[in-house]
């Protein structure tokens, strides 16, 4: 069990939380005042991320208008919403609790928390956090894919709204190009080995024929699937010759101008405020106050607990020969546990992901008495991101049930997912997991719209590998199948191997290579996809931590209230999803009351 001192809400939001009960939203005067000000906010943030717009499925009706934009990535953009987090945390930081009721105080205490880290971020003397484009996020890397799988083709003003949007990307890549200048004068740029891997894809998607991209081609499929009639990808290829390679070639050229000096060292502990950054992303990834050391100790202990579970079980099928990463190592190389890398094995791979969602789902009424709405589907990561990207994602299903859920899923190389791993990155990815959590959250009526739509790292992946345990423990889904245990407990042993591994690579001064070693060592992770995993690591500091943390936190709830006489585990899960995803400490004060 984490120590409790290291959770927190905020420096003001202490204590709001102790007795809160689940209860509809009924609003009080002091109630309506604050959630008032909480939906201008919203709105007003909805306005400045049109694709946050898209993404819920609201760019419609009155907000038809952002169907046709991207944010605005400017520096001067950049410098409001720093002044704007100042001034929205004064507004919050003192904000009286008299006369709210239990639901709003629980609201008070969310949105204080993620007021007072975004004003300690504004902060900082530089833009990124810490970085602005790197291997896996960017407008290169996110535009794609989102005009792909989430711009809404229904009807011909659809059409020309992708296309404004496709000019909209090649000024965001060089509003970008001005903050990676201005964050280079700051001292802040990306490791060389990043570097080498961001310009390899931002390369690939400069090279690849406009007519062969993966948003041109969804344009001219969707357009084709409602018969809107036009030369839809002729204009879109125009646009992407004429606009979007130019700028590309441009963020190319930053990063060539960048790349002699860049650092061989990789932590964020080389950068102006390294320690600051990194407590920063700790904070707002896990909503804890622990430091990196205290993390990296929390991960070793877990690490040694998770592998002697592991041993057990490989020694009760005779594999006794090396440690456990070597075993488990020799049990993923094994090619009878492997589909084969290439076309017809990934479409295959891709099925077994869908008959093990299909296997689970008639099962979750035997644990949870709410269930999500919208369906999941299984994509693969595009290739044109796929080295960049992380091993699976999942893309939140839109509000107004317009679009569903999508679990994606990396397949570079399968032999980085092993058969008997996949069942536990599915149920984490799509139910009960992330899809799952996330679909219920949104759908809940009782939230307002500002508390369905936002999220906490350490709760929403501590949920997601809590759920590992469910599928695992309460609805047994490995009975009879110990290499699929071996899985669940490896993702297990990932999660811990995370914690020492962010908190090496950015509190103690670890290569990028000692890194990789102690998770191919110590986490049976395959080389190259723990390459991918260190690199995410390196930009994206204390991100890592927030599963493991998260998980435990939910695990000692889980504890506290099975040692009660009337425990009922769908009553205890509902409690859980049904308030939205919280900072930790928000959620002890729900789950104990």
């Amino acid at each position: 069990m984490l120590n409790r001192r290291h959770l927190m809400l905020s420096a003001a939001g202490a204590g709001l939380v102790a007795t809160l009960p689940i209860r509809a939203m009924a609003q009080s005067q002091q109630d309506a005042a604050l959630d008032a000000l909480l939906t201008e906010w919203f709105n007003a943030n909805v306005e400045r991320n049109p694709t946050f717009a898209t993404s819920l499925g609201i760019d419609k009706d009155d907000r038809a208008h952002l169907a046709g934009k991207l944010s605005d990535l400017s520096l001067e953009a950049e410098r409001a919403d720093n002044a704007r987090a100042v001034e929205q945390w004064g507004r919050l930081k003192d904000w009286p609790t008299e006369g709210l009721s239990d639901g709003f105080k629980v609201t008070l205490a969310v949105q204080q928390f993620q007021a007072e880290t975004a004003a300690m971020r504004a902060e900082l003397p530089f833009i990124g956090s810490p970085y602005i484009v790197m291997q896996n996020g960017g407008a290169y890397f996110n535009v794609p894919d989102f005009m792909t799988n989430q711009h809404r083709l229904e009807a011909t003003a659809d059409a020309e709204a992708f296309l404004s949007r496709l000019k909209a990307f090649a000024v965001q890549i060089d509003q970008e190009n001005a903050r990676l200048e201005q964050d280079a004068d700051a001292g802040v740029t990306l490791p060389a080995v990043i570097m080498d891997k961001t310009l390899t894809q931002l390369k690939t998607l400069r090279d690849t024929p406009a007519a062969e991209m993966a948003m041109v081609q969804a344009l001219v499929r969707k357009t084709g699937e409602k018969a809107i009639a036009g030369d839809w990808g002729a204009r879109a290829s125009v646009i992407v010759d004429e606009e979007i390679k130019p700028a590309l070639t441009r963020q190319i050229a930053v990063f060539e101008a960048q790349r002699p000096t860049a650092s061989e060292d990789v932590g964020v502990w080389r950068l102006p405020q390294g320690q600051r950054l990194y407590n920063l992303g700790i904070r707002g990834y896990t909503t804890t106050t622990y430091t990196g050391a205290e993390i990296h100790d929390i991960g070793l202990q877990q690490v040694a607990s998770i592998q002697a579970e592991i041993a057990e079980i490989l020694e009760g099928l005779g594999i006794t020969e090396g440690t456990v990463g070597e075993r488990v190592n020799a049990l993923g190389r094994d090619p009878q546990h492997l589909w084969p890398n290439d076309d017809e094995g990934k479409v295959a791979l891709i099925a077994s992901l869908n008959e093990m969602v299909a296997e689970i789902t008639p099962r979750l009424p035997e644990v949870f008495s709410t269930l999500p709405q919208a369906p999941v589907e299984i994509r693969r990561v595009p290739v044109s991101i796929q080295i960049g990207a992380p091993g699976g994602y999942y893309q939140a299903a839109s509000l107004d049930g317009s679009r569903p859920g999508a679990y994606y899923i990396n397949l570079r190389d399968t032999a980085n997912r092993p058969k008997w791993s996949l069942k536990t990155l599915t149920y984490h990815e799509a139910v009960p997991g992330h899809h799952f959590q996330i679909s219920v959250a949104r759908e809940a009526g009782t939230l307002p719209i500002y508390r369905r739509a936002s999220g906490f790292s350490a709760y929403n992946e501590g949920w997601a590998l809590y759920s590992e345990r469910v599928a695992a423990d309460d609805l047994n889904m490995y009975e009879g199948d110990p290499l699929g245990r071996i899985g669940y407990l490896q993702a297990y042993l990932f999660r811990a191997v995370r914690l020492v591994v962010d908190t090496g690579l950015h509190d103690k001064r670890w290569s990028r290579q000692q890194a990789i070693d102690y998770m191919i060592a110590e986490a049976a992770t395959p080389a190259n996809s723990a390459q991918s995993e260190v690199d995410r690591y390196i930009v994206w500091p204390g991100q890592a931590c927030s599963y493991k943390l998260g998980q435990t936190v939910i695990e000692g709830l889980r504890q506290e209230a099975e040692a009660k006489p009337d425990f009922d585990i769908k009553a205890f899960h509902d409690r859980m999803l049904l308030n939205g995803s919280v900072p930790l400490a928000v959620l002890q004060g729900i789950m104990r009351a």
